[in-house]
């Protein structure tokens, strides 16, 4: 069936709500990254799913928080900034029966943009029913404007189908605008950067993989279809870097195996990845090294 109808969704909450891991549900395969870290995300990235006759694009965006630097002052302003010119907002939640500042805060961006909003309410394969009722009532007395309350689970499937079939009522007239196929506006690059540092936040305790940033330097296919990968890891102290390294080089060979992994699915080819380990001190508090990174502002 080819596709007539567009809608543009924005999926935003409050940090480690499952925005990615429902992103990636939904798409079907793996384009944002998920840990169980605050602030994995940290661009805003498009998710492309055709249903039927009608081409959904999900914008997954990093949580809402009080940024603490410049990469946070960025992320903040990418969240409300994808919150103008869409066709609708899903604002996730957990199961609990209490509406905390982030949300708020987005809920007020929602009602100043006047865009129709759905509450999701996700990981309710965590609680039992009836629990989910007062948590409808408090979001209910936060703000009487949802256009519907759908209770999902990103990890199990549940929900979704109704998910989708609220979503239809959004869609527009209009032109397919990513080709059969696609499934993410990252470029195959940038996708693999973002695998690798999913690996660090996997590995890595407390703020370590908060202060890492991944950059790919080489990105090229041999006549044989094998890539060559080279990646820096930049951290902000000697320290860290030590503990990325590991001993006899132990953890960056764990990081860059899982990475490996990952992009090989990912490609659908072989992958030669090299990493390195570089310390760029402070650089989340460094304006134009953040943007250097590829975090850009719209």
């Amino acid at each position: 069936m080819s596709i007539t109808k567009t809608a543009m969704i924005t999926v935003c909450g409050r940090p480690n709500v499952g925005k990615s891991s429902l992103t990636n549900t939904l798409v079907g395969e793996k384009i944002a990254i998920v840990s169980n870290k605050a602030q994995t995300t940290r661009n805003r990235i498009y998710g492309v799913v055709n249903r039927e006759d009608t081409q959904y694009i999900l914008l997954d965006t990093p949580g809402l928080h009080r940024p603490k630097s410049a990469l946070g002052d960025y992320m903040v302003k990418v969240v409300t900034a994808s919150l103008s010119d869409v066709d609708c907002a899903l604002l996730l939640v957990e199961p609990i029966p209490h509406v905390g500042g982030p949300e708020k805060a987005l809920i007020q961006r929602i009602r100043e943009e006047k865009i129709p909003c759905i509450l999701c309410i996700n990981k309710i394969d965590t609680v039992e029913p009836a629990a989910l009722l007062p948590v409808i009532a408090a979001y209910s007395e936060a703000w009487d404007g949802f256009d519907a309350v759908i209770p999902i689970s990103a990890h199990t499937g549940g929900g979704l189908d109704e998910l989708m079939e609220e979503l239809k009522k959004y869609a527009a007239e209009g032109p397919q605008l990513f080709p059969d196929g696609q499934t993410s506006d990252q470029p195959e690059r940038a996708v693999c950067g973002e695998l690798l540092r999913e690996k660090l936040l996997l590995c890595l305790d407390k703020e370590i993989p908060h202060g890492t940033a991944v950059e790919i330097e080489k990105f090229s296919e041999r006549d044989t279809g094998v890539v060559d990968v080279g990646a820096v890891i930049y951290c902000e102290k000697a320290s860290h870097k030590g503990i990325i390294i590991g001993k006899q080089g132990a953890m960056l060979k764990k990081i860059s195996s899982l990475a490996r992994h990952d992009m090989e699915k990912f490609m659908g080819t072989k992958i030669y990845l090299e990493t390195w380990v570089k310390v760029k001190e402070n650089w989340r508090d460094n304006v134009n090294y953040v943007r250097s990174l590829g975090y850009r502002e719209e």
